[in-house]
């Protein structure tokens, strides 16, 4: 103990870090450097321990990641953004949402996923028969469970609040007018300050309607590059970047994969592995119309896009800042 506090003071050595951020290459550095403070790059999530030597300095479990990883992956100088996709299966409390915020630097924003339970017709937590689901746009709901304790844990910290209706059948919400309708009466009846955005992925939901209702509540629609959805340069001539509050992409899934074939194909998505470059050149062009409109824009990559995410972000920058 002498020795210690002879070394340190009247102070305790700081516990060591289990993981820290790589050492950011040259390339890294320049490209942020060119990069506007109004464009938000990240990945899909971040607990993946195939990552080291690109977001982290060594080698460690998920688990590990997932508790502590978040501020060694915000020291990268190329992610200011983050998918927080837990929140899909399960609302968190403020205090553990705090717990993200207190590892964040200033000007780092969380794309949050919202529940589940607000955008499933049928009851996503059924185990036999899927009866309707009373949470399905359930404004108290999100106010009290959702909406609250993130503006509360996660403050400033906070980015786009996503709401994700996964594939479905039109008639199962009665029909595209009516699901506008009632997702117009949802999303004005929300708290105002967070910058909401709704992600779909059934093409015919994606209506003059829809549009409307996103644009009357000041939110965004989420583009996002997917199989299941109508493809990315539909969706900006159905909704350009320019039109709402932000731009919102979410860059998820390769071409004629399915999330099982991509995970297993891509694992450990350390590598670049199947090169998208028409989905990375529609994702900047948006991006810099979005920029020229007045707009940020945030853009979250998934591994199973074209293989690693973090190489995507990069190769993503590199193409935002060519002339």
């Amino acid at each position: 103990m002498d020795d210690q506090l002879g070394l340190f003071g009247s102070h305790p050595p700081p516990a060591a870090r289990s993981v820290g951020p790589a050492e950011p290459t040259p390339d890294e550095l320049r490209l942020a450097d060119a990069l506007p403070t109004d464009v938000h790059l990240g990945t899909s999530s971040w607990s993946f321990p195939g990552w080291a030597g690109l977001v982290y300095d060594r080698e460690v479990s998920r688990s590990i990641l997932a508790r502590e990883g978040l501020r060694a992956y915000a020291e990268h100088p190329l992610l200011s953004t983050v998918g927080l996709d837990r929140t899909w299966y399960r609302s968190l409390e403020a205090r553990e949402l705090r717990s993200y915020a207190d590892q964040l630097p200033v000007g780092f924003q969380m794309l949050v996923k919202a529940d589940r339970l607000l955008t499933s017709p049928l009851d996503p937590e059924a185990r036999s028969v899927r009866a309707a689901n009373p949470r399905f746009l359930d404004v108290d709901f999100a106010r009290e469970v959702v909406v609250g304790p993130l503006v509360e844990g996660l403050g400033e910290h906070l980015g786009p609040l996503l709401f994700q209706f996964s594939p479905m059948p039109a008639s199962l919400v009665d029909g595209a007018t009516s699901f506008a309708e009632r997702l117009a009466d949802f999303l004005g009846a929300l708290p105002r300050g967070p910058l909401y955005a709704v992600e779909l992925r059934t093409p015919a939901l994606l209506t003059d309607a829809y549009a409307e209702a996103l644009r009357e509540a000041g939110a965004a629609h989420a583009h996002t590059v997917h199989p299941a959805m109508s493809s990315l340069s539909e969706q900006l001539r159905a909704i350009p970047p320019d039109r709402g509050p932000a731009l919102v992409v979410r860059w998820m899934l390769h071409a004629g994969l399915r999330y099982e074939a991509a995970r297993d194909r891509y694992a450990p998505f350390h590598e670049m592995v199947d090169e998208d470059v028409g989905s990375r050149r529609g994702i900047a062009a948006a991006v810099k119309a979005a920029l020229e409109a007045g707009r940020e824009a945030f853009v979250v990559v998934n591994n199973k896009a074209e293989g690693s995410s973090p190489r995507s972000v990069t190769e993503l920058a590199r193409t935002l800042v060519a002339p």
